[in-house]
């Protein structure tokens, strides 16, 4: 079977155009696999625009609910439940109040559902977040958008990685690129895992350095290969330079200085890479 190559786009904060270099890869060849691993916040979509042929949903956890026609609002549950997600709210047709979950502080422990004396309170699936596989016009996509409140974002990560791979096999694509989120948690790691390469881009400003520091202390204890690229390195010379020394005394290639270029945000608006926007910027 053919190696795939698997390169992992991140930053260690938003906004340093992460996302725009994926495009402009994604863009460059043809029968090529892209998975947008950002799956709080997905938007690369909007330049690639795929058309969608398969939709799945994530089962990202589970929620509490309570059945009143059984409830006996002894809250019980409400004294077990650590996360503070059960409280007793004012109702008009009892001075006592009425026990109410409060859905977004749910962990979906099942707690409350287990020491319930009547058995009043069940676990129902969260599933309104999908995953999707579709063409681009350079090859196909993989993508996942996670329901705002909903948790598990590594987990979907995961899907999507694994069924890019997948998708990757069965068209004979040999390079994955991954658009990871940004920072350091739990979905950046699961953007990371089993990469073959990590491009981290930053920006030349002091939290840009701080951050992409992180994020490549992180990706070498996965001992992946790692590359910086500085965007919009133009804006603060000095800044640049000290970027580049530290990669330097780290070992770690910087691969590209890219400057600030309005034609960016036209491209954007587009909805076009900037390789296609300006394909003769390409050099």
């Amino acid at each position: 079977m053919q190696k795939i190559n698997e390169i992992s786009i991140l930053s260690g904060k938003g906004g340093t155009g992460k996302t725009s270099l994926a495009a402009a890869l994604a863009t460059l060849r043809k029968n090529t696999v892209v998975a947008d691993c950002d799956v709080d916040a997905a938007n690369l979509y909007l330049i690639l625009e795929p058309e969608d042929y398969r939709t799945e949903k994530y089962i990202s956890g589970h929620k509490a609910v309570i059945h009143y026609d059984i409830c006996t609002q002894c809250g019980l549950c409400k004294d077990y439940c650590r996360f503070q997600a059960i409280e007793r709210l004012p109702d008009p047709d009892s001075p006592e109040g009425k026990i109410t979950i409060v859905e977004t502080s749910c962990d979906g422990c099942w707690l409350c559902s287990r020491i319930c004396p009547v058995k009043a309170i069940d676990m129902v699936p969260s599933d309104k977040s999908y995953w999707y596989t579709g063409n681009y016009r350079y090859g196909k996509m993989v993508r996942a958008r996670l329901a705002p409140g909903e948790e598990n974002s590594g987990k979907l990560v995961s899907v999507v990685r694994e069924q890019a791979r997948q998708t990757a096999e069965a068209c004979g694509a040999k390079n994955i690129i991954i658009d990871g989120p940004p920072g350091t948690g739990c979905a950046a790691i699961a953007s990371l895992t089993g990469a073959d390469k990590v491009v981290v881009v930053t920006e030349p400003t002091g939290t840009g350095l701080h951050d992409m520091k992180r994020i490549l202390d992180l990706a070498g204890r996965f001992r992946i290969k790692r590359y910086v690229v500085v965007n919009k390195s133009d804006l603060n010379a000095e800044m640049t330079d000290r970027i580049r020394k530290w990669c330097e005394q780290e070992g770690i290639p910087v691969i590209g200085y890219l400057p600030f270029d309005p034609e960016m945000v036209h491209a954007m608006v587009a909805c076009k890479s900037i390789t296609e926007w300006t394909p003769e910027s390409i050099r």
